[in-house]
């Protein structure tokens, strides 16, 4: 090459041929025909200028680049403080679902579950396979819940089959239990009540008795269906039975989407004593439980002002009942007035007796969950 640089000796045509082809270069800009180099050449190869791609476009690289990234290095000896991260990075997605609009929420939790799919596909010792089914049932729980409160019922459902798919195959016992809790709260809103009720009994029993976090959450699940139905004695042995659990549990975060804190639990109380009629015990409830939110939060102190106003229907105070929904329901910012906000405020109208659901107040609450989805 020195030689032909110099002039000293010249290269046959074959081999310019394949020097230009593998440069993409001219002869001439390689200093290679004997003819002097274009205007302004400085001596580097002429290679294309590959086009400037789009935002988007360049997002999915840099994403498919570092996932791409992670599995090599899965595939190493780092996997397991890879699993750590995933770990942190989780539980922080645990506590943003708190107060995270449902649709926002939907979108984090896909990226991260395509990171934590993409390390599944390789093969890992078993500990390592079992975290990240472990992360794969949590993941897919708070999907299918965002889709339930965005009024996604068939996607919901299905997902929930797959954070219990993902769950048995993890062989975590209080991850089972805690899915299938959690599973139930689709069918208590939407029905039919008797799945609601299985789900929550199935967790119930897959915690043996022992007084966890978990125990506690599926034994109130399971109550507050079955004050739903009417069933009154089994709903109230059951609440004997959390509160006496809930009692013996230490205190614990009440930040993170997958513990059970005091205002959630006083939440399932209050959905069980307004379906079992005791209203009085209701909103007394209901107003401990909304002293207990933190300002930034989701939907639940909402769903709790729903059952206060609930049990002003059936009190037969159909005015006040209407406009406390009314008010819930226009305060609720838009990004978190989900359907199952709408389907909660219709349950009022639906609790008002006789001529009342034809009353003033509840013809404008009607009127208003009629309106397509959008500032009001």
């Amino acid at each position: 090459m020195s030689s032909w640089e110099t002039g000293g000796r010249e290269p046959r045509k074959a081999v310019v041929s394949v020097l230009c082809e593998y440069y993409g270069a001219t002869a001439s800009a390689l200093g290679l025909s004997g003819e002097p180099p274009a205007p302004g050449y400085t001596g580097e190869a002429l290679l294309p200028v590959p086009a400037v791609p789009s935002s988007s476009s360049l997002g999915d690289r840099v994403d498919a680049a570092r996932r791409s990234t992670n599995s090599t290095l899965a595939a190493g000896t780092v996997a397991g403080g890879q699993i750590d991260l995933l770990d942190e990075r989780l539980l922080l997605l645990r506590r943003q679902y708190l107060y995270t609009p449902p649709e926002a929420m939907l979108t984090q939790l896909l990226e991260e579950l395509d990171d934590v799919e993409s390390l599944v596909r390789e093969r890992q010792t078993t500990s390592v396979h079992v975290r990240l089914t472990e992360m794969t049932a949590l993941l897919a729980t708070l999907i299918a819940d965002s889709l339930m409160k965005l009024g996604d019922l068939r996607r919901s459902g299905v997902w929930y089959e797959t954070a219990r798919f993902a769950a048995e195959e993890s062989g975590n016992l209080d991850l089972r239990a805690r899915v299938r809790a959690q599973a139930a709260m689709l069918p208590y809103y939407y029905g039919p009540l008797d799945t609601a009720i299985a789900l929550a009994r199935e967790a119930r029993l897959l915690t043996r008795g022992r007084p966890t976090v978990t125990a506690a959450f599926a034994t109130m699940a399971e109550a507050r269906a079955l004050a739903q139905v009417g069933d009154g004695a089994q709903a109230e042995l059951r609440l004997r039975e959390a509160a006496t659990m809930y009692e013996r549990l230490p205190t614990g975060a009440d930040d993170d989407a997958f513990t059970f804190p005091r205002r959630r639990y006083l939440l399932y109380l209050s959905g069980t004593y307004t379906a079992l009629g005791r209203s009085s015990a209701a909103m007394k409830t209901q107003a401990e439980a909304l002293a207990l939110y933190p300002a930034q939060t989701g939907i639940d102190p909402s769903l709790l002002r729903l059952e206060t106003a609930i049990c002003l229907a059936m009190g037969r105070s159909a005015t006040e009942a209407c406009q406390l929904a009314t008010a819930v329901f226009l305060e609720v910012p838009e990004e978190h007035r989900t359907p199952i906000i709408g389907a909660r405020a219709r349950g009022v109208i639906e609790k008002l007796p006789g001529a009342n659901g034809r009353s003033r107040a509840a013809m404008e609450l009607r009127e208003l969950l009629s309106l397509p989805a959008g500032p009001r």
